[in-house]
């Protein structure tokens, strides 16, 4: 059964077949890292675009993202020009952070979406837990689709290994890396 931008799988709901872009300007992509041991920086990729293509058969559903690298933003100049530089993403010589889906499975309104993500050059697996929230149309007639996806992976496996002791034990930064996404997804085909 389908209507106005979702269909109904299985008595799941699932957004239509069709091509959903992201919309930046309505979305935030931002993560959380371990700071002094005790403490935690967030910050957040200020310019990303991205799709996913729903298909007929949910299962071969693929999403994609790239992020700009030098759009991280966690509020602190230094900072943020440190985590552009070598020792982290390497802004440089690669732009981009991606990620494309190698699998999406569906349960309720939680969805577990398998990809690879791509970070200063080195891809890993990693998995998303995603919540469809809905679909809603726009005073203009626009179909959006909105998701909130998380997931946590170790900065190491990337090779960003970059770190200083800390008095009294400890390390300066965590190498866990938890992320928060906020998607608002326009239909465009």
């Amino acid at each position: 059964m389908t209507s106005a931008g979702v269909r109904t799988i299985d008595g799941r709901t699932v957004p239509a077949v069709g091509t959903w872009a992201f919309e930046a300007g309505n979305s935030e992509i931002g993560f959380s890292v371990k700071h002094l041991v005790i403490s935690r920086v967030r910050g957040a990729f200020r310019e990303f675009e991205g799709e996913i293509r729903i298909a007929e058969d949910f299962a071969a559903s693929v999403a994609t993202a790239r992020i700009a690298a030098a759009s991280i933003d966690t509020g602190m100049a230094a900072r943020d020009n440190d985590l552009r530089g070598a020792d982290f993403l390497d802004a440089q010589q690669h732009p981009y952070l991606e990620f494309r889906s190698t699998g999406v499975t569906v349960t309720d309104r939680q969805w577990q979406v398998t990809g690879d993500l791509t970070i200063a050059g080195r891809t890993r697996p990693v998995e998303l837990r995603v919540e469809f929230a809905g679909v809603a149309a726009d005073p203009w007639g626009n179909v959006k689709a909105v998701f909130s996806a998380r997931t946590r992976f170790d900065r190491e496996d990337f090779g960003l290994t970059y770190n200083k002791a800390i008095e009294g034990g400890g390390v300066l930064i965590g190498s866990t890396v938890d992320v928060e996404i906020e998607l608002q997804a326009k239909q465009i085909a």
